[in-house]
């Protein structure tokens, strides 16, 4: 990240921005959106996430979409963040590793998410493989949908991380994974922690991130101001990836490549380095 920009560009081909850009929700039409903002991050921003849901929903057309969007933001340089949101238990979770970041598997992206409530030791495949093939995953921990705060406000009861609330004891174990993992600058486990939550209230504050990556949804249209990287995650703000999608298509097609620029520039401008 110290050579790279933090800016991550979200692929969500949603029906209605398919339909506002007279694109099919068909091969062709994810295909095309997915080429447009690939283009416009190449040499701008460093990575891409998609949201499989809405290829996905396309089905078969869809997933054929989305391998060529894959493999036009490898071409280009890219990293690939698969948002999956995957967790699962025993073979099953090591086959949604072996899916989405296995060199050797179909789709072979940089990291993958995940989610942790069936236990965070449910993802211990998910993240041997990762590691054993130079990828990644970001663990969910406090995110801002308003149906999950009750749930990860929680204060655990029982277990290493007793008096800790859910979302905390899980940066808890993400940090413990990462520093057991080695001593590198960036673990391989990262969080998602949403941009738009005031961490305090989940109980968690910046040393607690330890060498965790951050990816950080809710910038943009969901209310997240670029400027408040520093404010929001302290001194952790070095190791945000800062994911914005939806603003990113208010221009239309032809306007994204200059919003991508100028987010990034932004970026720079707040973390107080050259882009």
């Amino acid at each position: 990240m110290a050579s790279r920009s933090a800016l991550c560009v979200g692929i969500d081909p949603h029906a209605a921005t398919l339909a506002a850009w007279g694109l099919g929700r068909d091969e062709q039409g994810l295909t095309a959106f997915g080429a447009t903002l690939v283009d416009a991050a190449a040499g701008r921003a460093s990575i891409v996430k998609p949201q499989i849901a809405f290829f996905e929903a396309a089905g078969v057309a869809g997933y054929r979409a989305l391998d060529a969007t894959l493999r036009r933001a490898r071409d280009a340089g890219l990293l690939v963040v698969a948002d999956v949101k995957r967790g699962d238990i025993g073979s099953t979770g090591d086959d949604y590793a072996e899916a989405w970041v296995d060199r050797d598997g179909p789709f072979r992206a940089d990291a993958m998410t995940v989610s942790p409530y069936l236990g965070y030791g449910s993802l211990r495949g998910t993240i041997d493989t990762a590691r054993a093939n130079g990828a990644g995953v970001f663990v969910l921990a406090a995110t801002s949908n308003p149906e999950a705060r009750v749930l990860q406000t929680a204060v655990l009861a029982e277990g290493p991380r007793a008096g800790r609330t859910v979302a905390a004891g899980i940066v808890e174990d993400v940090a413990d994974d990462n520093r057991t993992a080695g001593d590198a600058p960036l673990g391989d486990v990262g969080l998602v922690l949403g941009a738009t939550l005031d961490l305090d209230d989940f109980g968690i504050s910046g040393d607690d991130i330890g060498t965790a990556p951050v990816l950080a949804p809710g910038f943009g249209a969901q209310g997240a101001r670029i400027e408040d990287l520093r404010a929001l995650y302290g001194s952790r703000a070095g190791q945000v990836l800062v994911n914005e999608s939806r603003g990113l298509l208010v221009d239309g097609p032809d306007g994204v490549a200059a919003l991508v620029a100028d987010r990034a520039d932004r970026i720079a401008a707040a973390l107080g380095a050259a882009a």
